[in-house]
C-alpha cells in the first residue's frame, strides 16, 4: 500500500480541522502519558516498597518488545522470517558478562559496545546467509543458533554448560531492580524510535518493497542486498544491549538461558500477533503475550496445560486478526490513532 502524500494528508485535515487536532493530541499525548507514567513507577516501589513483581514483569515486557520490534526489522519490514535473533541476546550477555567477571567493568557500561558487535556479528552473518530467501534463510538462521549454542556449551572460559556467575549490583533489595528498570526502558524506547525511523524513510520503504516482490524491486534499481544485510545488523544491536543488561539483573548465564530456539520463535510470534510490518504491532504482541502467559500461569500453574491455553489464545487472535491485531485494525480502519505509528 502506497502512504498518502503530504498534500492529501494536508487536504483531509482541512476538511476535518476538529478530528485531526483530535487525532493529533491522542497519536502523540497517549504514548508521551504512557511513557511518563512508566518513568515514574518505580517511585511506588522507592516510596512503599511492595512493587518488586510489577518491576519484574515490566522489564520482562520491555526485554521482549525491544526483540520483536528489532526483528521486526528485518523480519516484518524485509520479510525475512529469522528465528535466531536470540543469537544477538546471547552475545550481548556473554560479552558483557565475561568483561565483568575478568576486568570488573560494569554491564551498564559496556552493553552499548556489546550491541555494536552484536551489530557487527548481524552484519557478517547477514553478507552470507542473505544470499538465500524463504525457508533456506530460516534454516541457516536456526543452525546460527545451533552453532553458537555448541561453541558456548564446549568453552571452558564461558563455563560450558555449567554457565558463568556474576555478582549482584550492591543496591539494597528494595532498589535493586531500579537501575535495570530504566536501563531497559530507555533500549526499548530507542528500539520503537528507531523502528518508527525506519518504517518511514526510504530506507524502509526499500525494505517493504523487498517483502512485496524483491526480484521487481531489484529491477526497479533499488540495492536490495544491501538493504537487507543493514537491516539484520541493525536488529541485533538493541537486542545485544539487552542481552548485556538482562545477564547481569539474572547473575548468571548459561547457554540454555539465551539460547533455545523457542526464544527465537517466541519473538516471531509476539511479532505476528501483535502486528509485523506495523512499528506498534511487535510491542503490542509482546505487552499481550506475557500478559496472557502470566495470567494462565498463575491460574493453572506452570505446566504444559498453560502452553495449550496460550496457543489456543493465540490461535483465536490470528483467526480474527490475520494480519495481527494492529495490522488487521489498521486495514479495517479501525486501529485507535494513538497506535498508529506507521
Amino acid at each position: 500500500m502506497i502512504d498518502k502524500t503530504s498534500s492529501e494528508i494536508a487536504v483531509q485535515a482541512s476538511r476535518h480541522p476538529h478530528i485531526s487536532k483530535t487525532s493529533l493530541w491522542l497519536k502523540k499525548g497517549v504514548p508521551t502519558g504512557a511513557l511518563v507514567v512508566l518513568a515514574l513507577f518505580p517511585l511506588l516501589q522507592i516510596a512503599f516498597d511492595g512493587y518488586n513483581y510489577w518491576l519484574h514483569m515490566l522489564l520482562y515486557v520491555f526485554l521482549y518488545v525491544i526483540m520483536a520490534t528489532s526483528w521486526n526489522l528485518i523480519g516484518g519490514y524485509a520479510g525475512y522470517i529469522s528465528l535466531g535473533h536470540n543469537v544477538f541476546f546471547g552475545i550481548g550477555a556473554y560479552l558483557s558478562g565475561m568483561v565483568f567477571v575478568f576486568f570488573q567493568i560494569s554491564p551498564f557500561l559496556t552493553a552499548p559496545i556489546t550491541g555494536l558487535i552484536a551489530m557487527l556479528g548481524g552484519l557478517l552473518f547477514g553478507l552470507i546467509a542473505l544470499r538465500t530467501r524463504g525457508s533456506t534463510f530460516i534454516i541457516s538462521t536456526i543452525a546460527l543458533v545451533l552453532l553458537v549454542t555448541e561453541l558456548l556449551d564446549n568453552w571452558k572460559l564461558t563455563g560450558g554448560t555449567n554457565g558463568l556467575p556474576m555478582s549482584m549490583i550492591t543496591l539494597e533489595g528494595q532498589y535493586a531492580k531500579i537501575p535495570y528498570y530504566y536501563y531497559l526502558l530507555v533500549i526499548m524506547v530507542l528500539s520503537i524510535f528507531t523502528s518508527y525511523l525506519i518504517r518511514h524513510s526510504k530506507f524502509g520503504l526499500g525494505l517493504r518493497a523487498i517483502s512485496q516482490d524483491e526480484i521487481k524491486t531489484e529491477v526497479a534499481g533499488i540495492p536490495t542486498r544491501r538493504y537487507k544485510i543493514l537491516a539484520f545488523g541493525i536488529s541485533g544491536l538493541f537486542i545485544g544491549m539487552a542481552g548485556a543488561i538482562w545477564g547481569s539483573y539474572l547473575t548468571y548465564l548459561r547457554p540454555s538461558i539465551f539460547l533455545p530456539v523457542n526464544i527465537g520463535t517466541t519473538i516471531v510470534l509476539m511479532a505476528i500477533l501483535g502486528g509485523k510490518g506495523t512499528v506498534s504491532g511487535p510491542a503490542i504482541g509482546a505487552a499481550i503475550m506475557i500478559a496472557v502467559n502470566e495470567f494462565v500461569v498463575a491460574k493453572l500453574g506452570a505446566t504444559e496445560l498453560n502452553i495449550v491455553v496460550t496457543g489456543l489464545i493465540l490461535i483465536l487472535v490470528l483467526l480474527y486478526f490475520p494480519e495481527g491485531i494492529v495490522g488487521t485494525l489498521k486495514a479495517k480502519n479501525l486501529l485507535p490513532s494513538f497506535l498508529d505509528w506507521g
